[in-house]
């Protein structure tokens, strides 16, 4: 049966916006990566990724690197925030350089989410079962994250310009001597200006973010 005319638009409209939820269903693994950079980023409902243009655009959207002029050189950036009362403490550091050619870029991005100071009171107990407070010893459980980001400026024939990017991305877990992890995945971005439009689209993990943990 075909489908009246009018009816149209709005599927596809109900369409896209139920695959959008399905790509941002949260996923537990690494999720610590989702919580943000950048406090105009934050204000703004992390609604950045086409509008992004400076170091932080290589955690939310490394084609926007490709904005920066190659006169600004080298830019830093940096945040600290703290969760649950201070319990926990997110970190990001970043940076970004240019290439000669002016219309490439590279970005470095450091992440850690953790949380210190968490007492084992494994061996609290003496063979006797007497309690030594002296063998409670403190741990933590962190995460932390690399981001390598490339991004690159088009001109089309016809002179419309869009920016592309790509991270690759390296996560370290570690819960004190108890487990640890590695994983590996990767980004891509895109940015595309068109009259007063600007328009992004980014896929974080496309290959799925493959974590390895290794219990001792």
């Amino acid at each position: 049966m075909k489908t009246p005319a009018p009816i149209r638009p709005f599927f596809f409209l109900f369409f896209f916006v139920a695959m959008a939820g399905v790509a941002m269903g949260q996923k537990y693994s690494n999720e610590f990566l989702s919580i943000g950079v950048s406090a105009r980023a934050q204000a703004m409902g992390n609604a950045v990724i086409a509008s992004t243009d400076d170091v932080t655009s290589g955690y939310w959207n490394p084609a926007g690197l490709a904005n920066m002029d190659s006169t600004e050189g080298l830019q830093l950036g940096a945040m600290h925030a703290e969760w649950f009362a201070g319990v926990g403490k997110f970190d990001y550091l970043g940076l970004t350089i240019p290439f000669a050619t002016g219309n490439r870029r590279l970005g470095l991005s450091l992440i850690r989410f953790g949380i210190d100071d968490i007492p084992n009171t494994l061996s609290l107990y003496e063979d006797d079962g007497t309690v030594n407070y002296d063998n409670i010893v403190s741990f933590s459980a962190a995460d932390y994250a690399i981001l390598g980001s490339y991004a690159q400026k088009w001109k089309t024939k016809k002179g419309r310009e869009f920016n592309i990017g790509g991270n690759v991305k390296i996560v370290r877990r570690v819960i004190g001597t108890f487990a640890n992890s590695w994983g590996f995945g990767f980004d891509v971005g895109l940015q595309w200006k068109s009259g007063p439009w600007l328009l992004a689209a980014t896929g974080r993990d496309i290959t799925s973010t493959f974590n390895a943990w290794h219990v001792t």
